[in-house]
């Protein structure tokens, strides 16, 4: 009975990580493929890759445990506190998951990318820029006088954004102190 039971369990263990290689090998191939058609950079796939590598092993590892028949309620009860700790630790500091999950919604569905001239509408510090890379928590930014400015996502999906190209500035910089009011 004990020699079917590991048995089993190897086999499930397999399969498992079988499967995980698969899905993970799926999604690396989707990445490279939307990456191709939204003209993405190789290392912002790279970041993709990395993330859902972490979130799908993870998934695997805890199947896995669960397979091997590790007490269901001992688990909970440590993962549970494990989640309250890393809880406690991203509310203190929530700029963190906040900048991550910008940087997803940056590589999916907003319009400028690496290389583009941007002019970001700060009140405090208006910022004109050429977009240099774009990690995981910051976007990397080169201006004119070439200074590299590392400016957080959650601000770049916050704040408005021109996308220049070869103008030298928005229409949202244009004094409209001068114009005519009656043009309006």
């Amino acid at each position: 009975m004990i020699d079917f039971l590991t048995r089993t369990e190897v086999i499930f263990t397999i399969v498992i990580l079988i499967l995980t290689i698969g899905i993970h090998r799926f999604v690396t191939w989707s990445a490279a493929k939307l990456s191709k058609d939204l003209n993405r950079s190789k290392l912002r796939r790279q970041y993709i890759n990395r993330y859902v590598g972490y979130l799908l092993w993870t998934l695997s590892t805890i199947t896995i445990i669960f397979v091997w028949g590790i007490s269901k309620d001992g688990f909970w009860t440590a993962l549970a506190s494990t989640f309250a700790v890393i809880g406690v630790a991203l509310f203190a500091n929530w700029s963190i998951l906040s900048n991550l999950t910008s940087s997803f919604i940056l590589y999916f569905a907003f319009p400028f990318k690496i290389g583009d001239r941007i002019r970001i509408h700060d009140k405090d510090l208006p910022v004109t820029a050429v977009i240099e890379d774009i990690k995981g928590f910051y976007t990397v930014l080169k201006t004119n006088d070439g200074e590299t400015i590392t400016y957080p996502n959650n601000l770049l999906m916050q704040k408005g954004v021109s996308i220049l190209g070869s103008k030298k500035e928005s229409v949202f910089d244009i004094n409209h102190e001068d114009a005519d009011p009656t043009a309006r």
